[in-house]
């Protein structure tokens, strides 16, 4: 893309239904910081300042509320593969809640872009920025686990959570047992005396 180009796109206002989607937002103060545009005019992979997006281009503006937000600290994963065309792909993996302090890999996602514009390094500084720590830990019979610290949006403290790297792990009890004890000791060396 040339300069004049590169100008536009760093200039140009989100597409109406990204506005409407934001506007719509219970979090007043929510805004678009980069979006993508979907292959095949689907519509839009759009960063905000609370987290990730799928806007479709066929969306009513009037069901705009309805737009799914993933927060930035349930990211487990973005990985981008860009093209030489400007474009890529995005393969996003979500995190979620099984049971408190444990969360469970949902299934990758992945959206194809035509222009990704600063999606990329946005949505790589905004992962990076919640996660204040991250380690991993073997478990006794193979595999392991990792925990990792994240800066949550409206909380002081961080919140500290295990990932098994084989869900099926979670239904032992050795390896359940190991997890819990190396995720209280995270928190425990976490907290201030």
């Amino acid at each position: 893309m040339n300069l004049a180009g590169l100008l536009r796109r760093r200039f140009a206002r989100p597409p109406e239904p990204v506005r409407a989607v934001v506007q719509a937002s219970a979090d007043a103060d929510e805004r678009v910081l980069a979006w993508g545009e979907l292959v095949r005019g689907q519509g839009w992979l759009v960063a905000t300042s609370r987290g990730l997006r799928v806007v479709p281009a066929d969306l009513a503006l009037d069901e705009a509320a309805g737009v799914a937000l993933l927060r930035w600290h349930e990211v487990g994963a973005a990985r981008w593969t860009a093209t030489n065309d400007g474009g890529g792909s995005f393969a996003v993996t979500a995190l979620t809640e099984v049971e408190p302090g444990v969360q469970a890999r949902e299934p990758e996602q992945r959206h194809a872009l035509t222009d990704a514009g600063d999606l990329p390094a946005v949505v790589r500084r905004r992962v990076d920025e919640t996660v204040v720590a991250s380690r991993r830990t073997p478990l006794p019979n193979g595999g392991g686990v990792v925990l990792v610290a994240r800066r949550v949006p409206g909380q002081a403290e961080r919140e500290w959570t295990v990932v098994f790297d084989d869900d099926a792990d979670r239904g032992d009890p050795e390896a359940r047992e190991v997890a819990r004890r190396k995720l209280a000791e995270a928190v425990a060396g976490d907290r201030p005396d």
